[in-house]
């Protein structure tokens, strides 16, 4: 049975290992008319796992404003669509934003379908604050524009989320340490593949870590915590987030790990500070 005619669905597949899609999104790929894919290779191998059978079309970014002028014709004449990307959810860094536009200017249905992003999988196990974040996706291909949006969010206190293909997150990485300084980030590859891997710490020691192999496999999302409350942090203010810790009978290994993680402060700097702090408390009980 096909869905009711005219509409647009956005179903979000599995960013790796194939059983992560929903009974919804697997029911409605199954009853479309057709699926506009961005890689219908990739597709095909998904439709082959789940036995689905309905025709693909590839659409991509090259391909997009053409096929978007005959997908709409397709809706307009009552056939339900739906998008997918290779991995995620569609038009979020992926193709669909201008078909997704279009569609709504004609004033046909679009639907979302749920499920899978790199974004917030990475997010969810990252450590880093999850109330509040930015995404970013992927940072422009030319460094001047590149560095510009890294100094545009030097300030911002949110976590800060990024996708970065493997040949370039060690140079990506460099620059984000020279910009931004040497904050806590996680670097999350093949995430719910064979090979999942979450690299955490500072971002120096993240490079150390993809430095020392022969390349970087999969593709990468790098979540980087945000600066302290947008602003530089006085040493009055350090010494007195440290105190509230102490006082609360907070071991100083933690605290360093905590406030170096919120401030972007390094942790060596906050651990000797903390570390001081404790012993002057000590000697003046004495």
């Amino acid at each position: 049975m096909k869905l009711s005619s005219g509409k647009l669905y956005i179903v979000a597949t599995p960013i790796g290992n194939m059983e992560d899609i929903t009974l919804r999104a697997v029911r409605t790929l199954r009853e479309v008319h057709l699926v506009a894919a961005e890689d219908t290779r990739i597709t095909a191998r998904l439709f082959a796992f789940h036995q689905i059978h309905t025709p693909l079309l590839s659409f991509h970014e090259y391909n997009e404003t053409q096929r978007t002028a005959a997908l709409l014709e397709k809706l307009e004449a009552g056939e339900s669509l739906a998008l997918v990307s290779d991995a995620g959810t569609p038009s979020v860094s992926d193709p669909g934003y201008r078909l997704v536009l279009a569609a709504l200017e004609k004033k046909i249905s679009v639907i979302p379908v749920p499920g899978v992003s790199a974004a917030v999988t990475a997010l969810s196990v990252s450590g880093l604050p999850t109330d509040t974040f930015t995404f970013v996706g992927f940072p422009p291909r030319k460094k001047g524009k590149r560095l510009g949006l890294l100094e545009s969010l030097k300030t911002e206190n949110r976590t800060l989320i990024f996708y970065e293909s493997p040949r370039r997150i060690s140079s990506f990485l460099a620059e984000v340490q020279d910009v931004l300084g040497d904050r806590f980030a996680v670097l999350a590859r093949e995430m719910t593949k064979l090979y999942e891997e979450f690299i955490r710490g500072s971002i120096s020691r993240i490079r150390e870590e993809l430095e020392s192999r022969q390349s970087v496999k999969g593709e990468c999302t790098l979540l980087v915590g945000g600066s302290a409350q947008g602003e530089e942090i006085s040493g009055e203010k350090l010494e007195e987030i440290i105190a509230e810790e102490l006082n609360a009978g907070t071991p100083v290994s933690y605290i360093s790990k905590k406030i170096s993680k919120e401030t972007g402060i390094s942790r060596k700097e906050v651990y000797a500070l903390a570390l001081k702090m404790q012993e002057d408390r000590q000697a003046a009980c004495i």
